[in-house]
Order: C-alpha cells, then structure tokens, then sequence
C-alpha cells in the first residue's frame, strides 16, 4: 500500500512517475511534513519497480520558495540563540542530517530524475534540484541560493551536488551573493539543459524526455547513472574498471540479446518495463 503524503502528490504514467510539490501556502515551501516526507518518498520510489523514470515539479505558479521559515523556526530555533549546549547542537545537527538525507536519497536513487522547474527556486528548491540528474525550465523561472541572506551556510546538498553541475566558481558566486539568477544565466552556467517559453511547454517537454528514457531498457539507465555517479570522486581508471565489470553482466542480460536481435532484424526493441531492484 503507498504511503499517504501531505506535501507531495504522486501521478505515474506508463513507468514515468511525475511528483508534486503540495507546499504549505504560497510556493511551495518545505514545511516539517516535506522534510519528514521526501526520504520516505524516496525510499518508496525506488521500491516501485514498474517506475522507470521520475520528474520533480512544483504546483501552482513556482517550483519552491524553499524553507518554510515560520514553519521550521521552532524546530531550529537554537541556532538564533547566544549560547548553545551541547545536548541541542547535537539535536540540531540530527535534524540537519535528517533534512539532508531526502536530497542525498535523491541522487543515489537508481531512478533517473527530470526537475522540472518554473517560478521561483529559491535555497531549499536549488539545493534539491541540484540532487536531480536533469534540469529543466522555463523561461520565467528565477533561481537563488538564498541562505547567506538568513546568514546560515546552504547545508542540504547544494553546496555538494553544484560544483559537479556548474563548478566552483559559479556555485561561490551563488553561495556568496545570496543573489537572484534568471533562467538565461543558468542555462549559460549549465545549472539548466534547456530553457520553454512556457511552463506548459516545460512540462510536456520534461513528459516527452521522461518518455524517452523510460523507454530505453531499465538496466541500462540504472548502469549509466550508478557509473557517472561511482565516477565523480574516483580516477578515469577507477570509473573504467567499474563500468567493465559493471557492463560484463549487462552484456549476459535479456534486453542486452533483444536489443541485439532487434536490430538484425530492423525493428524496435521490446524491453524488460520493470526497474532493475537489484541497483
């Protein structure tokens, strides 16, 4: 039975799995009920194996505002405080890593996944589509990493996942200035592969790639995505070793002998449609 959930709402679509931002009042904010929801949303998504791909939107006119501050003051309220204990500094240090590990949840999840931004994404939002393999937007869309502004230093993911998408310097110059960026810039910097006009256009367009992915055996994606990921940290001989013996059991699978078969033939390929559980 799925988990029933207050902040973000599931809509599945032959082995595409769109998810909804449901914030609390205006743009989506993260509220207590998302951080608490989006590891156990992970942790179901990457359970459903008829699930092939999953896109990330915001509802209504803005992806998300990010933190919900009035909502999670009091649950971090130590950190305004003069003096802090010991005791609270680890409490709050757990809540922080309890509010990372959605992100991190995202980025490890062997689904490939498509944010689909339009509006704002403000702190919050920017470090989780940072955790996304693809971004999209539209062209409306306004992008900040707003946290030296509240005078805290972003601690969900972005300051780890960016410098991988659009290096150092620019995630310093958006960590530093706390500064809004339009969507002209993120696609200059590659926070973005492509920029629609419209937010309608944006969505059929993130569908339309979803689409495509979705399509391609399950197996294959998950290897693609668990190489570049294991690559990041590690030597180009490291990443060679890993995707050999990775790619020597892909070579023995089913989709591996149809797609081959498929195209003796010159037809299209019929592909296992369930995700690999075993990633």
């Amino acid at each position: 039975m799925k988990q029933a959930y207050q902040s973000l709402e599931f809509t599945t679509d032959q082995g595409v799995l769109t998810v909804t931002l449901l914030g609390p009042g205006k743009g989506n904010a993260m509220g207590p009920e998302f951080w608490e929801e989006i590891p156990l949303a992970m942790d179901e998504i990457n359970r459903m194996s008829d699930v092939r791909c999953v896109i990330f939107r915001g509802s209504g006119d803005h992806f998300s505002y990010g933190l919900h501050v009035a909502q999670m003051m009091p649950r971090l309220s130590s950190m305004t405080t003069g003096t802090v204990l010991a005791h609270t500094r680890v409490e709050l240090m757990a809540q922080i890593r309890q509010m990372q590990s959605g992100f991190q949840k995202m980025h490890e999840s062997p689904k490939p996944i498509i944010a689909a931004v339009h509006g704002w994404c403000v702190g919050g939002g920017l470090n989780m589509i940072a955790a996304a393999d693809i971004r999209l937007c539209s062209r409306e869309a306004k992008f900040s990493l707003r946290e030296a502004k509240l005078a805290i230093t972003p601690d969900i993911g972005g300051l780890q996942f960016l410098p991988h998408i659009i290096g150092q310097g620019f995630t310093r110059e958006m960590a530093f200035t706390g500064a809004d960026y339009d969507s002209a810039f993120a696609e200059r910097i590659g926070l973005v592969n492509h920029v629609y006009d419209t937010p309608d256009q944006l969505f059929e367009a993130a569908a339309t790639l979803a689409r495509q992915i979705a399509d391609n055996p399950a197996t294959a994606v998950q290897g693609a995505k668990r190489v570049l990921n294991y690559s990041l940290n590690k030597s180009i001989e490291d990443g060679l070793q890993y995707v050999a013996v990775w790619n020597s059991s892909q070579l023995q699978s089913d989709d591996f002998s149809e797609a081959m078969q498929a195209t003796l033939e010159k037809r299209k390929a019929e592909f296992n449609k369930k995700s690999d559980r075993g990633y």
